[in-house]
């Protein structure tokens, strides 16, 4: 009896958080950052990427800049 390809991958899930520049007032900290960060940690998030963006805005043609930040951890 070998083991089958679901048992031996481990299962994952995601979030994603959108850190816009307008959101935190202003340039995007380094502070606030390492805080989210540390928060997700706290919960058994790993980072997976940091992606700047230029998220578009919900009202009007324009485009806010930001990070799209991507965690994942094993599902339990």
């Amino acid at each position: 009896m070998g083991d089958t390809v679901e048992d031996t991958l481990q299962r994952m899930e995601y979030r994603v958080i959108e850190l816009l520049e307008k959101r935190i007032g202003g340039a995007l900290s380094g502070h606030r950052l390492e805080e989210i960060l540390n928060d997700e940690a706290r919960e058994g998030w790993m980072l997976k990427s940091i992606t700047h963006a230029d998220v578009k805005g919900r009202i009007g043609p324009g485009a806010v800049e930001g990070l799209i930040i991507t965690f994942e951890r094993p599902v339990a």
